[in-house]
């Protein structure tokens, strides 16, 4: 289960806990190009929905862990923003929360999408990978395979390949239909060291529930709106309450760059804001097992994505 405000954890029991002899344990950074599907098969192999998924590049802003804990083995998966050039602070934070995660990475899984031929991006994330192949085992998952033709399959494998012929494993796949998932986890679970366990076994994420809920309201954005405007929206949860009845009550407010799109996202006498309140509330009452009250507010924040200071105050910061 995700976090709520209150957890903590009792680290004695989980140092206590008899464990198989042969324990394997260890952190999975995820990486790739944007919109390569990274949320999407962390969410898979997890069977259960804790990163937000859209088809707009960029949809994962911060680092998030996705645990998976077995009898004989605990991975980590570590889902990060997609590597791209960065314009402004946001991307700079976003690519550098990308690039650490490799630093303590155990096995690095590096997605590709199958649907294209390399190009530049998958290239540079080649080379920066290059010199971690020994301390990390790298598997390469070439995800999207149901988006090719017979006749493209050796082709587009093969090119992929051999940008990172120091690769300790492969694998052709899609996440989207579910074919493969089975092998590439154990293949992930095979590249493991041996080692303890690190979170309790009913934890399958390190994000707060309220965390959740914000990003849950951003993925409606990003499905529903158009252009640039999704991209230029952060949420923040300003109140995650319990009330009788099994009913929690959550605020948050959506922050946008210009009164342009404060106007876009509210729409005609509310609709469109109604309309992402509706459908973020059903994802939520998912999540929750219970009835939501979901209130939306939309403020505007000129430049936000420039700002050093309100990229912290919306907790784009690295701890």
């Amino acid at each position: 289960m995700a976090q709520d405000d209150a957890s903590n954890f009792d680290l004695t029991s989980l140092r206590e806990e008899q464990l198989p002899e042969n324990h394997k344990s260890g952190f999975v950074a995820v990486i790739g190009r944007p919109n390569v599907g990274k949320s999407t098969v962390m969410n898979a192999l997890l069977h259960q929905k804790v990163a937000i998924v859209s088809h707009r590049p960029q949809t994962t802003r911060v680092r998030q862990l996705g645990i998976i804990t077995e009898p004989d083995y605990q991975m980590i998966f570590v889902d990060t923003p997609g590597i791209m050039q960065p314009r402004h602070k946001l991307d700079e934070f976003m690519l550098n929360t990308a690039l650490e995660s490799l630093r303590d990475a155990d096995v690095i899984l590096w997605l590709v999408d199958a649907s294209e031929a390399p190009g530049r991006g998958d290239q540079s994330i080649a080379e920066q990978l290059q010199p971690l192949a020994g301390p990390s085992k790298i598997i390469l998952g070439i995800n999207k395979a149901d988006l090719l033709t017979p006749d493209q399959v050796l082709p587009r494998t093969d090119a992929y390949r051999q940008m990172l012929p120091q690769a300790h494993n492969w694998l052709l796949f899609s996440a989207l239909k579910e074919r493969g998932l089975d092998e590439l986890l154990q293949m992930l679970v095979d590249a493991l060291p041996q080692g303890p366990r690190y979170y309790p076994a009913d934890q399958v994420t390190d994000l707060f529930l309220r965390d959740i809920a914000g990003e849950l309201v951003r993925e409606q954005i990003l499905q529903q709106l158009h252009d640039e405007i999704p991209h230029g929206t952060t949420v923040q949860v300003t109140e995650f309450k319990e009330r009788p009845n099994n009913v929690t009550y959550i605020g948050a407010t959506i922050f946008v760059e210009r009164e342009s799109h404060k106007q876009i996202v509210i729409g005609r006498q509310g609709a469109q804001l109604r309309q992402i309140g509706a459908a973020a509330r059903q994802e939520i009452e998912l999540m929750l097992d219970g009835k939501v009250f979901l209130e939306l507010w939309v403020k505007v924040e000129p430049k936000w994505r420039r700002s050093d200071q309100a990229l912290q105050r919306f907790g784009y910061t690295r701890g």
